[in-house]
């Protein structure tokens, strides 16, 4: 008797913030979806592809649902709210020190409308005490009816492996969708790109990295000196964003760009020369020709 295969899609969805970048990259065990303290840090669908014995699951990490302000949010909204309808499994993920408020609520009516199967994953349980996590278990389980209810941390790994092994009857007979050594569909300059975006995530304060976006515009592989030569482009709204990326005498920028070129250069597995620059293109993240530029579509 021929084994089933299961493979299928499986959507990781939440609140700004509550760590569903930080847990697909725990899953697959290598970095892709780019994280910080900032809340809306992912604008993109990211696919994570996780084989196990016998099956294909394939992670969509998805921008934190919010209500949207200007045409670059709305944009992240819908990525996300498309995720929740094409998939065979949701995982809501919402964080162990919290409660079930407003925002939440908007989210679990949305997954209502879906009917699809939804997990709950509660995240950062290493940050509260056993009774508070059996009071937020109890809050949600009367307001949905959930399939798992399955508590995690993704920052440490605790609970990872549980969740993993949860999700797989909920997917379907299907095929192997990518080759076993692939972790993403998303192309190597993606994924630079958003380390560099990353760093200004980090690095700087306030709502300028909000009207951050990072194209890479040349990737040249030189095989024969074990080197990748990168020029990328930080676009900002404003002449004094540029200013404080750039820095007193380059200074911010060196400093950006020595960080970026260690995380690449672990992603790529090779030397890797990093060329940044700075460019204004005012209110950019309202402009629908140069979201779409910019790979917002």
């Amino acid at each position: 008797m021929t084994e089933v295969f299961k493979s299928g899609f499986v959507a990781i969805v939440g609140r700004p913030n509550v760590g569903k970048s930080t847990l697909l990259n725990r899953i697959l065990g290598q970095k892709i979806a780019i994280t910080s303290h900032k809340p809306q840090t992912t604008r993109n669908r990211i696919l994570g592809i996780y084989n196990f014995a016998g099956g294909q699951a394939l992670f969509v990490d998805t921008p934190g649902i919010h209500k949207p302000k200007g045409k670059l949010n709305r944009y992240m909204v819908d990525q996300a709210k498309g995720a929740c309808r094409s998939v065979d499994l949701v995982l809501f993920l919402i964080e162990a020190n919290d409660q079930l408020g407003g925002g939440d609520e908007y989210i679990l009516k949305l997954l209502e409308k879906n009917r699809v199967p939804v997990c709950l994953v509660i995240n950062k349980i290493d940050l509260v005490d056993p009774p508070s996590l059996l009071r937020l278990i109890d809050a949600y389980a009367v307001r949905f009816e959930f399939k798992e209810i399955v508590p995690i941390s993704a920052q440490t790994g605790d609970g990872v492996q549980q969740l993993l092994q949860a999700i797989q009857p909920y997917l379907p007979e299907g095929p192997l969708y990518y080759p076993e050594d692939m972790l993403t569909d998303q192309p190597e300059r993606f994924i630079v790109a958003e380390m560099v975006r990353e760093k200004v995530m980090r690095r700087i304060s306030e709502e300028i990295p909000y009207g951050v976006a990072v194209q890479v515009d040349s990737f040249a592989e030189k095989p024969e000196k074990n080197l990748v030569v990168i020029q990328a482009t930080i676009h900002v709204e404003r002449n004094s964003h540029k200013k404080i990326i750039v820095g007193k005498g380059g200074q911010m920028i060196r400093t950006l760009g020595q960080d970026a070129r260690k995380e690449i250069e672990r992603f790529l597995g090779t030397r890797v020369y990093l060329e940044l620059f700075v460019r204004v293109d005012k209110d950019w993240s309202q402009s629908e020709r140069m979201l779409r530029e910019l790979g917002y579509e």
